[in-house]
């Protein structure tokens, strides 16, 4: 992996970008996936951009793209673009700004490449497994590094706006969490850990799928975070069910190991089984 190709990710992210801030302006056209799940017009445009681009940069490469048809034939890669054109549907529905455009690369089953953007903020944060990680904004570029807060209950959680799990005040009971932060899309979440301005993001439920996790945790093991389901298992990617149905769990890794610890009863206690997860 190379920092020239994730400069190459980070440009073509940047020009979705431009696309999303073209649909901002403009009214909503709104479908519905499922009772809970919008797309709108932006969605389907930075999608088919992403894709075209990367297929053209990347002509030997598989994509797995939230919203184009699932063939299967990226199963016979061992190199996969992970692409959420739009994480954070809702939030740009509300133009409250917390959505972002992902573009993760996974090579032979594990996160190596990601990129996550937001445009409204025109903040990119971006990395390399084993090279570093980046937060390119108005004051340029920095490197990043995750806190060393080593004690759970001094963690600070970063949680969702849009998809907050009845579990997940167990949780905080559990591991003594107090202090709490809102925000939409995984990657911004991820972000946050990777700037120092949170510690610990946990999503003890169902939903994500690989296109939400694989530039999110590119980015925070690159940073020095750690990203793993909710019995502390690695995620894997190009599964031919892209649903990661342990669980999500992203920290700072200092304490990592205990944090699964102290989920496990809570967990346990709910039913919920460590094989089939949710």
């Amino acid at each position: 992996m190379t920092i020239s190709t994730l400069r190459h990710i980070e440009a073509i992210v940047r020009e979705a970008g431009a696309i999303v801030r073209v649909h901002h302006d403009r009214p909503d056209q709104i479908d519905w996936k499922g009772a809970n799940d919008p797309v709108t017009a932006a969605d389907q445009a930075v999608n088919d951009f992403l894709v075209a681009a990367l297929r053209e940069a990347f002509p030997d490469d598989a994509i797995l793209a939230e919203e184009s048809r699932d063939d299967r034939s990226r199963l016979n890669h061992a190199r996969v673009w992970c692409v959420d054109p739009l994480d954070g549907t809702k939030e740009f529905i509300a133009r409250n700004g917390e959505f972002s455009i992902m573009v993760g690369l996974a090579v032979e089953g594990r996160a190596r490449l990601g990129v996550v953007y937001q445009p409204v903020a025109d903040m990119m944060y971006s990395g390399v497994v084993g090279e570093g990680a980046w937060l390119t904004d108005g004051e340029g570029r920095r490197s990043l590094r995750v806190s060393d807060v080593a004690e759970p209950a001094s963690m600070r959680l970063v949680v969702s706006r849009s998809h907050r799990n009845p579990l997940l005040d167990q949780i905080k009971a559990a591991l003594g969490l107090t202090r709490e932060r809102i925000s939409g899309s995984v990657g911004l979440k991820c972000g946050l850990i990777a700037r120092r301005e949170a510690d610990l993001y946990l999503h003890p439920a169902p939903g994500i799928k690989e296109w939400d996790s694989c530039a999110p945790e590119a980015i925070l093991r690159a940073a020095g975070g750690q990203m793993t389901d909710c019995w502390g298992r690695a995620l894997r990617y190009n599964k031919e069910d892209v649903v990661q149905h342990g669980g999500l769990v992203a920290s700072n890794g200092r304490c990592h190991p205990l944090i699964i610890d102290l989920m496990a009863p809570v967990l346990s206690h709910a039913g919920i089984d460590p094989v089939a997860g949710w």
